[in-house]
């Protein structure tokens, strides 16, 4: 699955005496064979929902498994979908900390008859999809001379350790597919596209606000800068502004989101030395009680996805990739600057040049992708596995 075609060569001059430019061919034939690891991988994910619940249920009743997929967040985007902002926290946690683009699709698409989750559920597999496409056109844009490097950027991002919670209700999802293709956007000079979509991402998570910082050092390092488009740069920030007045109509403070943070999930600011000190205390064994090995080992795991974060920094700035190295370190030192370190093994999805960055490897090294297959996979479905069974997985 790693290596070249032998065909492709005729394919391409089929198509071309068919009238068919061979970049448009190039790019129909991407976006096939990116949707269809995304179908296979969606397969395995959905197979995971069913069967985790069956064979590691604890009770002696036979488990509801389409309840597998509401776990952690899960409820509280369900609880803003269901109740909005100004109805205390049902769902037993402060639900200023999520940003409403999200939940609000998912009250859309429960329209359908489906449900709150299950509308979450059909947002991220469209999402997932769109982002996949995207990815994989940004991997072929910045890397030309590498033909089908896209769908191994697409593999390699479906396959992800992680990868469940492209799945899952969750909004790395739907902020993929606003974030990649708004990058690509950015790269080619098209800035009011680029900022157009940053804005719907901005809806999405705070990690909006991050890209935002990342589109204007794009810009203003981009040899495609257009001064002329400096204003549409502006446009992401508003609906974060939009957002945050709200908040503080009904909850009386423009920080009522960091304090919600501050509230449910300890993320007051504090130096990243001591975040990294607590975070390596909380991966310790006999750090927390023995039924909660989970959260010693997601901690582990925080602290290999920081080790990754940080080499991954080095080499954009090694490459001079000015602002896709502004996105890695905002986000590194936002999940840096908390309590301790944690989800930022579920950040690393939105790191498209990291999934870029692997494919380029596999490419010149096809035994890496091979390996990484081997190691990934496994994880992957112990991953999700964990998540359907309500253990902590980031």
């Amino acid at each position: 699955m790693f290596e070249r075609t032998a065909d492709e060569q005729p394919r391409r001059a089929r198509r071309a005496r068919e009238g068919v430019s061979p970049r448009r061919y190039l790019s129909d034939l991407s976006a096939r064979e990116t949707l269809g690891w995304w179908l296979v991988s969606r397969i395995g994910i959905f197979v995971l929902s069913i069967s985790a619940p069956l064979l590691f249920n604890r009770g002696t009743d036979y488990p509801n498994v389409w309840r597998a997929w509401l776990q952690w967040d899960v409820w509280h985007f369900k609880a803003v979908a269901e109740f909005g902002y100004n109805h205390g926290e049902p769902s037993g946690a402060p639900l200023a900390a999520f940003f409403p683009g999200f939940p609000a699709l998912m009250r859309a698409a429960s329209w359908l008859g489906i449900g709150y989750v299950g509308g979450g559920i059909l947002v991220s597999l469209i999402a997932s999809a769109v982002a996949g496409i995207y990815l994989a056109r940004l991997a072929q844009y910045e890397f030309p001379q590498l033909a089908n490097l896209g769908p191994k950027a697409a593999l390699i991002w479906f396959t992800a350790p992680v990868g469940v919670f492209l799945a899952a209700p969750y909004t790395e999802a739907l902020f993929c597919a606003f974030a990649f293709p708004a990058w690509l956007a950015a790269r080619q000079g098209r800035w009011a596209r680029a900022a157009i979509l940053v804005a719907f991402a901005s809806t999405v998570r705070v990690s909006g606000i991050f890209l935002i910082f990342a589109l204007g050092v794009e810009f203003l390092t981009s040899k495609k800068r257009d001064w002329a488009s400096l204003p549409w740069l502006l446009l992401p920030v508003l609906p974060v502004v939009a957002f945050m007045a709200y908040l503080k109509k009904i909850h009386g403070s423009w920080f009522a989101w960091q304090q919600a943070q501050e509230k449910g999930w300890a993320r007051e600011f504090t130096w990243p030395w001591t975040s990294v000190l607590h975070t390596v205390q909380a991966a310790t064994k006999g750090h927390f009680p023995a039924d909660r090995s989970d959260w010693t080992w997601m901690f582990r795991a925080e602290l290999v996805a920081l080790f990754v974060g940080l080499v991954l920094l080095a080499w954009l700035l090694w490459r001079r990739s000015w602002g896709e190295a502004a996105w890695v370190a905002a986000t590194v030192g936002a999940f840096t600057t908390s309590f301790w370190v944690y989800s930022l093994t579920r950040a690393t999805l939105l790191w498209w040049p990291l999934w870029i960055g692997l494919a380029v490897l596999v490419e010149r090294r096809p035994w890496l992708g091979r390996l990484y297959l081997a190691v990934a996979i496994p994880l992957a479905a112990v991953w999700a596995a964990a998540f359907f069974i309500g253990r902590w997985t980031g």
